[in-house]
């Protein structure tokens, strides 16, 4: 490649994450090239899907589609309430089964690790079982256990995996924290305690953490609560509002670096494509 790597890390927020979804958008209309992905939580399930090569006008639907019960299974509360079999059979099939390495667009996927107190960021082995580790929230989500591992939500380590990003190669970062616009409202739920609990301790990490990437999008999804996944589409629009407000400076910086924003340029590598 004769130009700078362009990558997008997408960060955790629960039902807020949607947003991703119309950043992505938004970066596509105006023919800004991703080459590479990273996502943490609800941002490695929307980025393991574009990284695979679904279209983003298909998420749009899939996320406006999908319900609480086609995804959640709840279980006796032992680890977690929801035992996540149906979320990881889910994205393994959306993503056709693929290992990371056979993804369209290099994917680097963040989860936290108990056993050893490290974060771990996945780059190879099967895309649904790195974005199951991702996503399991702590007191939600039971843990994922492979290997002798006990993996909980990326969030936990790395609310905007940038660094994951940088180590796939990217020489630009546009990085999207759905967890920064806070409004003073109580949570709605047990998932919206454990979520704003986890944003308050990764606040302070975070604010030092943001200023090493290139491009730093907050959609206003302070109206969406993190376990409210029926406003997928008001996330969504959120996301894309937000893009677009900083568009300027993203056509900006790509023209200073020599990224060219052509339609050809978001056509390399694209793969093969869902819907």
């Amino acid at each position: 490649m004769d130009r700078p790597m362009v990558g997008v890390a997408l960060g955790s927020g629960g039902a807020k994450g949607f947003a991703h979804v119309g950043v992505l958008k938004a970066l596509e209309e105006h023919h800004v090239p991703i080459d590479v992905v990273s996502g943490s939580s609800m941002g490695s399930l929307v980025g393991a899907l574009y990284a695979t090569g679904m279209r983003v006008s298909f998420m749009e639907r899939l996320a406006c589609t999908l319900r609480w019960r086609h995804w959640v299974d709840l279980t006796v509360p032992k680890m977690g309430m929801i035992a996540g079999e149906k979320v990881h059979q889910m994205m393994s099939m959306l993503t056709r089964g693929l290992d990371m390495q056979a993804a369209a667009k290099p994917l680097a996927i963040v989860a936290a690790e108990l056993v050893s107190k490290q974060a771990v960021t996945f780059r190879d082995g099967p895309i649904a079982d790195a974005v199951r580790a991702s996503i399991a929230i702590p007191g939600v989500f039971v843990p994922y256990v492979k290997d002798g591992k006990v993996y909980v939500d990326g969030g936990v380590v790395d609310r905007v995996p940038i660094q994951a990003a940088r180590g796939l190669g990217a020489d630009i970062v546009i990085a999207v924290d759905v967890a920064s616009v806070q409004r003073e409202r109580p949570p709605q739920g047990i998932v919206d305690v454990i979520l704003q609990s986890l944003d308050m301790m990764q606040d302070e990490v975070y604010r030092y953490r943001a200023k090493t990437a290139d491009i730093y999008v907050e959609p206003d999804v302070s109206e969406v609560g993190t376990s409210q996944f029926h406003k997928a589409k008001q996330a969504i629009d959120a996301g894309y509002q937000a893009a677009l407000a900083q568009m300027d400076s993203i056509l900006e910086l790509m023209r200073s670096r020599g990224v060219p924003c052509t339609a050809e340029s978001t056509q390399s590598g694209t793969g093969e494509v869902i819907g």
